[in-house]
């Protein structure tokens, strides 16, 4: 059987000033993370290393995010990170490189549970 997930949460991040997309993604991902607390692996005497995570960024250019630039800002190291087309890149006549809007889903997944 494979993992299940367990949790998913969502994040959204900008860059104001300098339209630079890992930096909106990383402030998505913060985002995400700041919403979750999971005491299940205390409560389950789960260790954390059990625990698979997925990200997914959206970005308006996915290939000029720096994916290891993300991964270092994750606490677990069992972690894959894409990017993927979305968000939202604003254009302003004060700032030619606009402001750049990414969203972020983290996945988590464990083995099967008894």
């Amino acid at each position: 059987m494979s993992d299940q997930r367990f949790i998913i949460e969502m994040g959204m991040g900008n860059d104001l000033y300098g339209g630079d997309q890992t930096k909106a993604a990383t402030r998505a991902i913060e985002d995400a993370m700041r919403h979750s607390s999971i005491p299940l692996f205390e409560v389950r005497g789960i260790s954390h290393d059990e625990m698979r995570v997925e990200v997914t960024v959206g970005v308006p250019d996915p290939d000029s995010v720096d994916l290891e630039a993300l991964k270092a800002h994750l606490p677990r190291r069992r972690v894959s990170v894409k990017a993927v087309e979305g968000g939202l890149h604003v254009r302003t006549p004060a700032n030619k490189e606009g402001i750049i809007v990414a969203s972020a889903a983290i996945e988590a997944y464990l083995p099967p549970q008894h």
